[in-house]
């Protein structure tokens, strides 16, 4: 007997990341994610909260292709993301950008050459690396610091150095895992104000956090998951504790 696959649900205006009915279990078959329902149009601006154990981390590996999905759809940038072959990956990740908490910058190399780094992966010439990293450099408030090395930044910085690095690409999408989770408040506000700007600009910004006064002050859409499942999607949203 033929097993019915389940329908696309239809096309939003301008959407730019679409899973339907998406489930991911784990290789003990636990699941991770559970029947998950998320459409995002272009230049949205979301939140996506839960504690740990919600299915978060698993919905940003998906949506960068390091994980596949077990059953559903899941649609990002005009990619059929369970179909895509492995040689298109590193073209379909060419616009992401991606921050993480934990900065994960060269050591070894300066302000310059780390944000140069993710332009020579995508074979920029010598000229246009010359002239983009200075200039998003300058839009992270770090023209100055370009020949320092990480070790001579402070937490604040370095978020700022990952972000230059993850926006000199022009990323469609730009994805940030807890990109406040090592910072005092005040660079938390910092780097929470460049992403709105780099928003304001076009950019699709998705924040995976953890920070219930940054995100009821923002209020943008809010994407609450617990334990697999999506249990509010709100717009103009906040934290959801748990029960």
């Amino acid at each position: 007997m033929a097993v019915k696959k389940k329908r696309k649900a239809p096309a939003v205006e301008n959407e730019i990341i679409n899973l339907t009915n998406v489930s991911k279990a784990y290789s003990t078959g636990a699941p991770a994610l559970k029947d998950v329902n998320l459409h995002i149009s272009r230049g949205e601006f979301v939140f996506i909260v839960g504690d740990s154990g919600s299915g978060k981390s698993t919905l940003i590996k998906l949506l960068l292709r390091e994980l596949t999905i077990t059953s559903g759809y899941i649609n990002v940038m005009g990619y059929d993301l369970s179909k895509i072959k492995h040689r298109k990956i590193p073209k379909f990740r060419r616009n992401l950008g991606i921050v993480f908490q934990d900065f994960r910058l060269l050591k070894d190399r300066n302000v310059y050459e780390n944000v140069a780094f993710a332009q020579r992966i995508i074979q920029k010439s010598n000229k246009e690396i010359k002239k983009n990293v200075p200039s998003i450099l300058a839009i992270v408030g770090l023209a100055g610091k370009y020949k320092a090395k990480p070790r001579q930044l402070s937490g604040g910085e370095q978020q700022r150095v990952a972000l230059a690095r993850a926006l000199v690409n022009q990323p469609t999408i730009l994805l940030a895992d807890e990109p406040t989770g090592n910072l005092d408040p005040k660079n938390s506000w910092e780097i929470m104000k460049l992403l709105e700007q780099i928003n304001e600009n076009g950019t699709t910004v998705i924040v995976v956090t953890h920070n219930r006064e940054i995100v009821n002050a923002m209020q943008k859409r809010v994407v609450t998951l617990r334990r697999g499942v999506i249990i509010s999607d709100e717009e103009k949203g906040g934290y959801i504790d748990e029960d």
